[in-house]
């Protein structure tokens, strides 16, 4: 499955300065293993050393948050924008 990723700028040093890439994946997790494989780096930035989602990033697949979903293993249909934000924390 062909799924286009927003890339957060934070993150854009590994897609070469692109916003958007394309991926290949049935799930969140191929997907990220396709990430990591054309952009060397980026899937360690967004999973934490026990393989989950780092507390501090949020992903979406279409509109839904990956944690109310299920994290990982959510489907990634044909066409579907994937968008990783990283939180962003102020006071």
């Amino acid at each position: 499955m062909s799924v286009s990723v927003r890339i957060p700028t934070i993150l854009r040093t590994y897609t070469g300065g692109a916003s958007e890439v394309s991926a290949e994946g049935a799930d969140l997790a191929a997907v990220l293993e396709d990430l990591e494989a054309n952009h060397p780096g980026i899937k360690a930035r967004v999973l934490d050393d026990a393989g989950d989602i780092r507390r501090f990033v949020n992903v979406y697949v279409g509109n839904d948050d990956v944690r109310f979903l299920e994290n990982l293993g959510t489907a990634t249909p044909d066409g579907v924008q994937i968008s990783i934000i990283p939180a962003v924390a102020g006071g």
